[in-house]
């Protein structure tokens, strides 16, 4: 089985550099027209099965893989993005100056701490986790399926199904694809392709 995580087409807020997390902020139009030849490039990796992040900014990318391989879209609230709570809609530096003890305290201890309002790294994991065993169990391991989400949640997803793959999370590209194959035999997860991003156009 191939599992395809997928992060959504370009927002204003990525150009801008803010932290977005779980407003539903839309595609603009260069992050539609990466959706569009997201769906093209996944012409050659069909999937039985389509889960989606319910925010608007993934569930649009969803669509133009749905659109072209008729398959249907399942909603999955746990393949939102990290909630940030008060630091959503500021950039990272706006976010040192403003809260420069409670930045400073979830870059040591992140397992543990969580902006304000947001979400630990702990509780991260195990919603991922929750969307991975889902995901096994609709498809049962043996169905190819697309999940499209967001920078962040891709990462700490790769993190809980290779864990070996990176010490740190990395946040992949806007529209990439990274494909995780699963083995139902041994329930083993192994790395197939990593922020593919060679179907997107200048």
């Amino acid at each position: 089985m191939k599992i395809y995580l997928i992060r959504h087409g370009q927002t204003d807020w990525n150009i801008q550099g803010k932290i977005q997390g779980t407003h539903d902020i839309p595609l603009n139009d260069t992050g539609r027209r990466q959706a569009g030849q997201l769906a093209a490039g996944m012409d050659s990796r069909p999937v039985s099965r389509i889960f989606s992040s319910p925010l608007s900014r993934a569930f649009e990318t969803a669509k133009e893989i749905s659109r072209r391989q008729e398959v249907e879209i399942s909603l999955l609230p746990q393949l939102k993005e990290v909630e940030f709570g008060k630091w959503e809609g500021l950039t990272w530096e706006e976010i040192q100056e403003s809260y420069p003890q409670e930045f400073a305290h979830w870059q040591i201890n992140p397992a543990i701490a969580a902006p304000p309002g947001g979400e630990t790294r702990a509780e991260i994991i195990s919603r991922c986790k929750w969307a991975i065993h889902e995901i096994l169990r609709v498809t049962g391991g043996r169905e190819d399926a697309a999940v499209v989400t967001h920078g962040a949640t891709v990462a700490y997803l790769v993190s809980c199904m290779v864990p070996d793959q990176e010490e740190e999370p990395v946040i992949p590209g806007n529209a990439s694809i990274t494909a995780i194959h699963y083995n139902p035999l041994t329930e083993d997860f192994r790395m197939a392709e990593n922020n593919d991003t060679s179907h997107l156009s200048e």
